[in-house]
């Protein structure tokens, strides 16, 4: 297409007006800055300035006719006239730069409108070049080279950090800027070269080069960033595998420098031992135990003053429960418990009885069968636990509590209640023959046993337990009941008759 850029346009017969044009296109230079032509049109010619104050004549169109081209030189397949009257220039090159006359001739008129024609070219490309490998802090280093080809007028370079424009301050920022002509088709490059202090906080910068011509384009470089060397200046001793440790943990230590590139040697100062790790910043400390505790160091190897320091605790727990085993004890004795511990921090105890928990630690000042059983403390400190345990036997030879009675709910037997205490669990006898009702668990040292008698006369009722420690006896009274008298009596008298009748029999003369 054509295309048409006209700078500034004087209306006056005879003012210089500009056209501006773009390299390769079509250029349409107006005649009469496009106004509409005079009714009495006669002829209208074209003309361009040869220098030297000679005209070269282009083409011509008179009245009713078409245009005809005049030009022998490099115009004459390059020009053509418009229905306007316009100046149709094909294949834009700088040489075109120059002043182009329309002459008008209407009536007796004659009219030269003469224009100014200058040719602009957008850069052919953005190329950003020779780009340093890395960048040292601190160190003006050659950044890169953008270079715009081939443009008209020169095209302007901008260097861009993160987008935003960086101005030389003669310092940490330097442009050298050149501008080259093509001797043949009088395009211009230009070249810029950034020479750049970089800091720590350009380890991830987007740096990028811009153009914009004349017409408004833009064209913008590919970003790129760059390696930022610098000397280490800080070092840290880093605990990979955590804060505290217990005994048999592996802990692993890393020394970490901001060098960059980093340190690949460090020394690790081993609570004294200096060892030296070579191709990697960490060591690790297998198996440890509690007199791996202590201050750990790291520095470089190539400057031992860069050092850092860790310390590193290593907990343990040990305890010691005194009774231990099994024990065994009379009733009525007592136990001193003690419980020891050997930590590397304060622990937390429970106590529990035959896996039942109990509330605090056991007092032993006078044993009772009830104490027997299997008691365990735990002691806790974060994720250490230990645990000790003994189990308690209160021994004793049997007594006998109490010895009861009570009647049965028909009122015709006696229930006899024998309640007796000791360990080992006591045999229980009586001194007579009775109905054994129940015998009831034995626990805590305690056992209760019952039996069923009639009783027909007074008598005393002896209990005895005993176990392989000793025995005890109560004796208890028990009468007939009233039924048992009545029936008792009943039966007296029955057998009185018997007797009595059988003597009568056997008299003489009966």
């Amino acid at each position: 297409g054509w295309l048409l850029l006209c700078t500034h346009a004087f209306p006056l017969v005879n003012s210089l007006e500009t056209v501006i044009g773009l390299y390769g296109e079509t250029l349409e230079v107006p005649c009469n800055n496009g106004k509409a032509k005079p009714e009495d049109l006669l002829i209208t010619k074209w003309k361009y300035d040869k220098g030297e104050a000679i005209r070269g004549d282009l083409l011509v169109r008179k009245k009713d006719q078409s245009a005809s081209v005049l030009a022998q030189d490099e115009y004459k397949d390059r020009v053509s006239m418009a229905e306007n009257s316009s100046l149709l220039l094909s294949a834009a090159k700088l040489s075109d730069q120059k002043t182009f006359t329309c002459m008008i001739v209407a009536g007796a008129d004659i009219t030269e409108y003469p224009v100014n024609v200058l040719i602009h070219k957008a850069p052919s490309g953005l190329e950003l070049s020779e780009k340093a490998k890395e960048l040292e802090i601190g160190k003006p280093t050659k950044l890169g080279e953008c270079v715009a080809k081939d443009a008209n007028p020169a095209a302007n370079i901008t260097w861009l950090k993160d987008n935003k424009p960086l101005i030389a301050d003669g310092k940490g920022i330097l442009i050298h800027t050149s501008v080259q002509e093509d001797p043949i088709t009088g395009l211009l490059t230009t070249s810029s070269v950034l020479e750049y202090s970089a800091g720590k906080e350009d380890a991830h910068a987007q740096f990028t080069c811009s153009s914009q011509d004349t017409v408004g384009q833009e064209q913008v470089s590919s970003p790129v960033t760059f390696t930022i060397t610098y000397r280490t200046e800080n070092i840290s001793l880093e605990v990979i595998s955590g804060g505290r440790f217990i005994e048999g943990d592996n802990v692993t230590l890393k020394c970490v420098a901001d060098g960059n590139p980093a340190p690949t040697s460090f020394n690790f100062n081993l609570k004294g031992d200096v060892v030296k790790v070579e191709n990697s910043d960490s060591y690790t400390l297998t198996d440890v135990t509690r007199y791996t505790t202590g201050e750990y160091k790291c520095s470089l190897v190539d400057d031992p003053t860069l050092e850092a320091s860790r310390h590193i605790t290593v907990d343990y727990l040990d305890i010691k429960l005194n009774p231990s085993g099994k024990i065994l004890k009379s009733a009525g004795d007592a136990v001193d418990l003690a419980l020891y511990f050997n930590a590397s921090g304060k622990p937390t105890v429970s106590w529990s009885k035959d896996n039942v928990k109990i509330d605090k630690e056991p007092k032993f000042t006078k044993l009772t069968y009830s104490d027997s059983g299997r008691y365990e403390c735990e002691v806790t400190m974060g994720p250490l636990s230990r645990k000790a345990s003994f189990e308690l036997v209160v021994e004793g030879a049997p007594v006998i509590r109490q010895l009861s009675k009570k009647r049965s709910e028909d009122g015709r037997h006696k229930i006899l209640i024998c309640e007796a205490e000791g360990s080992p669990k006591p045999t229980v006898s009586w001194s007579i023959n009775g109905t054994s009702l129940d015998e009831s668990p034995f626990i805590n040292g305690k056992i209760t046993h019952k039996i069923t008698v009639v009783p027909t006369v007074n008598l005393s009722v002896s209990c005895t337990v005993y176990n392989e420690l000793g025995q005890d006896t109560r004796v208890i009274q028990l009468s007939p009941s009233k039924y048992d008298v009545k029936h008792n009596s009943i039966i007296r008298l029955f057998r009185y008759a018997l007797t009595l009748s059988f003597h009568c029999l056997h008299l003489p003369g009966i």
